[in-house]
């Protein structure tokens, strides 16, 4: 019997209590599956519940589980949800777009083939702000899946633009999820939901099967319920892939790291000056944990236009990954009034100018890593407040508080980032923290995450158990005219 606390437990404690037969993947996806139906409606979190491939991935897993197989692939049985910009066979793959709510590709994506191999359950693609925010919105209703809620708060936002992945994780309708971010789309969603998000260092994992957004900054990460489940999956989906040119042909693993001798850990002098009062709090009882373990030190970032340069990259090469669908005129179908002519407007960005950028990139990435060198990562507020209300631009939510610099640094300079929930603020939602390391110090930043998570008490996911009233699949299905295939 599964119950509803099971669905909670994180990524390491799912696998052992999979291997252990406290209960079997059928009957965790089944549990999965059913919560996906009645809880994500309330949030809007899923796009397609991928049912059929589910229960059959999920008996599979069961087989290899019954002969003793799990010690050593320990997503084995797990089911998971990905953003719905990644392929899988059989399924819409819509990029959150009304135009493209029919949508479907003949492949599987290869983030979902590296998690098939190692047993992992694909039971959901989840919602995502249309095209990835790529054509600029201003308001978390710009998708046609409507705005996803925080499972915190329903009156406010999950964060975009990989809004589902973050909501579905934090309310266990999901073990894990997978998202992208380009400009923080994954540690945005991350703190505003309350759970770890990691983005990788650029080409680290494969994005083939993958909408573009931006080539140069596009990057897929995993969301989970602890730095330790995120470290898990990103094992799993990293490596070269000879169908993404862009990836490294650095193993895709490193031995775990290992904090030893004395951690030297960097903050921003910007940072905790003007968030909002809980999150500068709480930011400064993180920087006081790492305190017990770490040497902390305070840098001023270089000064150089991170998200001028980060703008101008990402209009440029929108422009060119969407110039087909702009030219059908299906921009105008979206469902957000500024992205409708968001498309339009990147057209108009200079060669001259996207090439200034990326020579401006070369410096950045030179100028952040001689900063960061003498450390093991940078520690800073995730976000400068809590969630946006829903209903309301965010612009207005945030226009009144100022983040540091680095979300826009680290995602042009392509740098590995987690960030983690360290208490809750304004109207009893989560703040966040992020960790930042050089580029290619993906293990080091997991380790620290995993460190700071030792020393501090995890959300308690489970008090959302209650939160949301549970109704019959065939009532929902009937209400929503769909079918979970």
């Amino acid at each position: 019997m599964v119950d509803d606390e099971i669905l909670f437990s994180t990524v390491e404690e799912l696998g052992e209590r999979l291997r252990d037969g406290e209960f079997t993947s059928r009957e965790l996806t089944e549990a999965y599956i059913e919560r996906l139906w009645t809880v994500g409606d309330d949030l809007n979190a899923v796009v397609t519940v991928t049912e059929e491939r589910a229960l059959e991935a999920a008996d599979r897993a069961d087989e290899e589980l019954a002969d003793g197989a799990g010690e050593d692939r320990p997503l084995l049985g797990i089911p998971y949800g990905v953003k719905d910009l990644l392929a899988a066979e059989g399924y819409p793959t819509t990029w959150g777009a009304e135009p493209l709510r029919d949508q479907q590709l003949d492949y599987d994506a290869t983030v979902v083939e590296r998690l098939e191999e190692a047993g992992a359950v694909l039971v959901a693609k989840l919602a995502m702000i249309e095209l990835a925010g790529g054509f600029v919105y201003d308001s978390a209703d710009a998708t046609f899946t409507g705005p996803t809620s925080s499972p915190w708060n329903t009156d406010a936002w999950a964060g975009g633009s990989s809004s589902g992945p973050a909501a579905a994780v934090a309310a266990g309708l999901v073990g894990f999820a997978v998202g992208s971010e380009t400009f923080g789309s994954i540690t945005t969603p991350a703190a505003f939901s309350g759970v770890a998000g990691f983005r990788p260092t650029y080409g680290r994992v494969s994005r083939y099967g993958a909408m573009a957004l931006s080539y140069t900054m596009d990057k897929l990460g995993p969301l989970c319920r602890s730095a330790r489940g995120c470290d898990l999956v990103y094992r799993a989906i990293a490596g070269a892939d000879e169908r993404d040119p862009s990836t490294t042909e650095r193993p895709p693993t490193k031995p775990p790291a290992r904090l030893k001798g004395k951690t030297r850990i960097a903050v921003l002098s910007s940072a905790g000056e003007n968030e909002q009062e809980a999150v500068r709090e709480n930011y400064r009882r993180s920087v006081e944990t790492f305190s017990e373990f770490a040497d902390v030190e305070e840098i001023t970032l270089p000064d150089i236009p991170y998200a001028a340069v980060a703008g101008t990259i990402i209009d440029a090469e929108s422009a060119s990954a969407f110039a087909e669908f702009v030219a059908r005129g299906d921009a105008l179908e979206l469902t957000n009034e500024a992205s409708r002519i968001g498309g339009y407007a990147q057209q108009a960005v200079l060669a001259e100018d996207y090439v200034t950028a990326n020579r401006v990139r070369t410096v950045i990435q030179r100028e952040l890593d001689e900063a960061f060198a003498p450390y093991d990562a940078v520690v800073v507020p995730t976000r400068a407040t809590v969630a946006s209300p829903l209903g309301s631009p965010f612009v207005d939510y945030f226009a009144e508080y100022s983040s540091t610099s680095m979300g826009a640094a680290a995602n042009v300079a392509g740098l590995p980032g987690v960030a983690l929930p360290n208490g809750f603020g304004e109207r009893d939602l989560p703040t966040a923290i992020e960790i930042v390391g050089r580029a290619y110090d993906d293990p080091t930043v997991l380790a620290l995450a995993e460190e700071y998570q030792s020393r501090t008490d995890h959300v308690d996911y489970t008090e959302l158990i209650g939160e949301f009233e549970t109704e019959s699949i065939a009532r929902v299905a009937d209400e929503l005219g769909v079918t979970s295939d």
